[in-house]
């Protein structure tokens, strides 16, 4: 029901009736093969993929010992494998037709570890670490690969984790302030179509990025040169 409605929200924005707008229910962390079918089924209808978003995510807040051992595998299951499988189905086509955009969703969560998120933050560390692997292969083909870390963001999965979020958790996380998902999903669509790897949002995301930047792609002079400008005043 959900996926019909958003499917009539986003008819509304056709510019003409060649804009197909196609839903299809499916999980994406469990079997490679029915997601690979499923995208297969996709692309007949409506072309090849050029712009893959892999936002599959969900989140267990709570002190380490805490959590119960089966949610760390869901949600690596869910997190990373959910956004590996669907990249893993497109890519061959991508690199055939020597153009695409692969956007990973991490997370603030994905950039240094937070208290309270010991099964979350791994999953969205793991998500950068692909996206820089598989930007290195994939570049010579015209490929691009952007990894977007958005903070807290206004969504019902986000109201769902804070009923859980320890005390030291809900501290940290009101020192910043909640994003709409709108303004999130307007960076992260700018920033894919511009071909940039990291995607931020406001200033604060930014500069996280920059100080978390490591051997990330650098995807301008401007970028590169902020990146070594903090380094030289973290070193200092």
């Amino acid at each position: 029901n959900k996926l019909l409605q958003t499917k009539k929200e986003i008819e509304k924005y056709s510019v003409n009736d060649k804009q197909v707008v196609l839903c299809i229910s499916v999980d994406v962390s469990k079997d490679y093969e029915q997601v690979e079918n499923v995208l297969k089924q996709a692309q007949e209808k409506l072309g090849p993929v050029d712009l893959l978003v892999n936002c599959a995510g969900t989140s267990v807040t709570g002190k380490f010992e805490d959590i119960e051992v089966n949610s760390f595998e869901r949600l690596m299951a869910v997190n990373y494998l959910g956004s590996v499988y669907p990249s893993r189905a497109v890519i061959s086509t991508m690199k055939e037709r020597r153009m695409g955009r692969i956007v990973f969703v991490s997370s603030q969560a994905g950039q240094l570890g937070l208290f309270g998120y010991t099964a979350y933050s791994p999953t969205k560390f793991a998500l950068r670490g692909l996206a820089e692997a598989l930007q290195m292969e994939v570049k010579p083909y015209n490929i691009y690969v952007t990894v977007a870390y958005p903070p807290d963001t206004d969504t019902p999965g986000f109201a769902e984790e804070s009923k859980t979020k320890p005390l030291e958790t809900k501290l940290i996380s009101e020192t910043s302030s909640v994003c709409q998902a709108e303004q999130v999903a307007r960076v992260i669509v700018k920033d894919a179509i511009q071909g940039n790897f990291n995607s931020s949002v406001g200033s604060d995301g930014y500069m996280l990025s920059i100080l978390t930047s490591g051997m990330s792609p650098v995807t301008s002079i401007t970028e590169g040169l902020q990146q070594v400008r903090f380094a030289k005043a973290k070193a200092s």
